[in-house]
């Protein structure tokens, strides 16, 4: 699970999120009290597409960023990517399916060419690749210049009086609403989730990573008492 590496650990994450696929937005709403829509939000205001732009949006899953950047930006096309096909299947089959374009693709060698995208943004993708460094070259490869990249992804918890509080909630309330809503095929998945945000980078030191592949004007803004954060920078 949180422990598996390489390969191993990319492989595992694959099948996890197919076996959760029809589950995934319901969980998503239970565990961050419907706050997560408000982020994608925001990701999609910072990723500051032009009318008529192009978007890359990568762990796409069943589309919820990319859904709401063609709803608030005219003429846009989005992509979205993802290498969970299953997620990508239940995307398809909503209201907003046809309105993007869907792509199998590995975060780490992404099929597109050089200066394609007006922006490009992820979901929950950073903490579950092998290589982070990797990841974000492909992004600011695909990326035209003075595009933005913006990753939402969860943080560990910050040492304060909340901590505690936030530790039981990642430790059993999250499984345990895994195992009621999606049943066996989810149990080992939302004990993954939750171990996976604790093991995960700050928000400085991913800061850190994205100034350091190359990324100007760096910043981010923390949510849910400071487990969540949205990361930008600029090409």
């Amino acid at each position: 699970m949180a422990h598996l590496t390489g390969k191993d650990r990319a492989d595992y994450v694959q099948d996890m999120f197919g076996r959760i696929a029809g589950r995934y937005n319901l969980m998503n709403r239970l565990m961050t009290f419907g706050q997560d829509m408000r982020w994608r939000r925001f990701v999609v205001q910072q990723a500051d597409l032009p009318p008529g732009g192009k978007l890359l949006d990568l762990a796409t899953g069943t589309g919820d960023i990319a859904f709401e950047a063609v709803r608030a930006v005219p003429g846009l096309q989005a992509v979205g990517a993802d290498f969970s096909l299953p997620m990508m299947r239940v995307g398809q089959q909503t209201p907003m399916g046809k309105r993007v374009g869907w792509a199998g693709a590995d975060a780490l060698n992404l099929p597109f060419p050089d200066n394609t995208f007006d922006a490009v943004t992820s979901g929950y993708l950073a903490r579950n690749v092998i290589d982070i460094p990797r990841m974000l070259a492909e992004q600011l490869r695909v990326l035209k210049p003075g595009g933005r990249v913006v990753v939402l992804d969860s943080s560990p918890p910050p040492a304060n009086l909340l901590r505690p509080f936030i530790e039981i909630h990642l430790r059993y309330v999250i499984p345990t609403l895994g195992r009621l809503v999606a049943g066996k095929n989810g149990a080992d998945a939302y004990q993954y989730l939750p171990s996976s945000t604790q093991a995960f980078k700050t928000p400085d030191e991913l800061a850190a990573l994205m100034r350091d592949a190359g990324l100007r004007n760096v910043q981010y803004k923390t949510f849910m008492f400071g487990t969540m954060a949205v990361h930008w920078g600029e090409k």
